[in-house]
């Protein structure tokens, strides 16, 4: 029980740390129409990024019932990590499409220290898992890795925990992107504010 209280403290610190950081302060301070544009426009840069570095993903993201786009920095500080942040889900309709905005947020024990960029695209290939997604949000408490692969027939996705086939998943890294999306410990939800 001594062990475990000594974990407590230093982790609602961070999480007042988190709460309070300049980006969190920032987005607090945005309305809901410039924080939407915000996500636009971050929709945007990371899906030019994903079609530089993965020319098919074009193709994909076409030939797909919707996707989502999110971005997110991530801190790790010595014993626990947290991160938090937003994207938008587009589920293709026959007139026009449908725009969700969504938050992600994770938190987690474990030795470290830096700042994660996360920015990652889901690619939906069935609509009940793109509608599932939407409505219940997913949650990868367990380790849960999407290896994106890349060949003649098409990429595919595949992983532990709630990661089902119908899915790929793109992360884009500051090296590029990643042969291994990491989900571990990850939540996505709808934003209530935003929609």
């Amino acid at each position: 029980m001594k062990s475990m209280s000594r974990y407590v403290l230093p982790v609602l610190i961070l999480v007042a740390f988190v709460g309070s950081s300049p980006v969190a302060q920032a987005r607090k301070k945005l309305s809901p129409d410039e924080q939407r544009a915000a996500i636009q426009k971050m929709h945007d840069e990371v899906l030019d990024e994903l079609y530089e570095l993965q020319p098919g993903a074009k193709a994909k993201i076409r030939k797909s019932v919707g996707y989502a786009v999110f971005s997110n920095v991530g801190i790790n500080l010595v014993i626990a990590s947290f991160a938090g942040g937003h994207g938008i889900v587009v589920e293709k309709g026959m007139i026009s499409d449908t725009e969700t905005y969504m938050k992600m947020g994770s938190a987690g024990l474990g030795l470290g220290l830096g700042v994660k960029d996360f920015r990652g695209v889901f690619v939906f290939y069935e609509k009940a898992k793109l509608r599932s997604f939407i409505e219940k949000g997913w949650d990868f408490s367990a380790q849960a890795d999407a290896a994106a692969k890349s060949g003649e027939k098409g990429g595919s996705a595949a992983g532990a925990g709630n990661l089902a086939e119908g899915v790929e998943v793109f992360q884009i890294t500051k090296n590029g992107l990643a042969l291994q999306a990491t989900l571990q410990g990850t939540k996505y939800w709808k934003d209530r504010d935003l929609n």
